[in-house]
């Protein structure tokens, strides 16, 4: 469980999936660069900042070595940070083996499992349930157990074992192989009637009555779902589709919540 006291004035955001690295270096710079003008925009009135995992298409961390690049990100991150705003990390199947660095560089808070959040604010309570998204629901066995895997302590070791150069290397080439389905995702028309986070939401709604939002990324398709029980389920979408038409991010204040499409055109 986590506990914000919401200082009057102050907001609370939520974004995911920027996938940074993701399809080439000069895609992604430029992404990189819409990114850091939202914290931009977001760092006048933010006390929290929910980032809800795959903000990297590949991170691994090294013992002496993390992946070269998105220093532009990670520094306005490290600006966020050092002026006060709480960042909150939810790894992603994409970003799982983030382990220390950016909690000793940066204070960060990571998180490895879905978790329920109270915001208390002047006049008003939230409660919400966040997490990535991979993994959740009926189905996607195939996921599962590769993610088994990935989170096995031997096969990091293994992993880690290599040389960087060759690691990082082997883990774009694994990429490079699903870009297409990566990228159509988004695409997929939503269907609350098959939809495995949606799912995962319905059964933990009706577990946790109280909770008024669920919110969770990985699906890269915007969504703002009423549930049965007067929740919304909130998906983020994406950061790389053409023109930014899949992003998406949740702004909280001491009144309600938005979900707001971010605006390209002020970058």
């Amino acid at each position: 469980m986590i506990h914000i006291n919401l200082t009057s004035g102050k907001k609370v955001y939520f974004a995911s999936d920027f996938h940074l690295g993701f399809p080439d270096e000069n895609t992604s710079r430029e992404r990189e660069k819409a990114l850091v003008s939202w914290l931009d925009q977001v760092q006048s009135d933010a006390q929290d900042l929910f980032l809800l995992g795959d903000l990297f298409d590949f991170w691994f961390e090294y013992k002496t070595a993390v992946p070269r690049g998105f220093i532009r990100f990670l520094g306005k991150l490290s600006a966020l940070a050092d002026q006060g705003i709480t960042i909150h990390i939810f790894v992603g199947n994409h970003d799982l083996w983030m382990w220390d660095y950016l909690e000793k560089e940066l204070g960060v808070k990571i998180y490895r499992e879905p978790a329920d959040l109270i915001i208390k604010a002047t006049n008003k309570q939230f409660q919400l349930h966040i997490g990535h998204g991979d993994g959740l629901g009926p189905g996607d066995t195939g996921y599962k157990l590769l993610k088994k895997v990935f989170t096995n302590r031997l096969a990091q070791w293994f992993f880690g074992f290599l040389h960087p150069n060759v690691g990082i290397s082997l883990a774009h080439l694994w990429s490079s192989t699903s870009k297409e389905s990566t990228m159509t995702k988004g695409e997929q028309a939503f269907n609350p009637d098959t939809d495995y986070i949606l799912s995962y939401v319905r059964d933990v709604a009706q577990m946790k009555p109280t909770v008024q939002a669920f919110v969770f990324g990985h699906r890269h398709h915007p969504i703002a779902f009423p549930l049965a029980s007067g929740a919304t389920y909130y998906n983020l979408g994406d950061w790389f589709n053409p023109h930014f038409k899949n992003a998406y991010y949740l702004q909280l204040d001491e009144n309600k919540i938005d979900f707001i499409h971010f605006n390209a055109d002020r970058v």
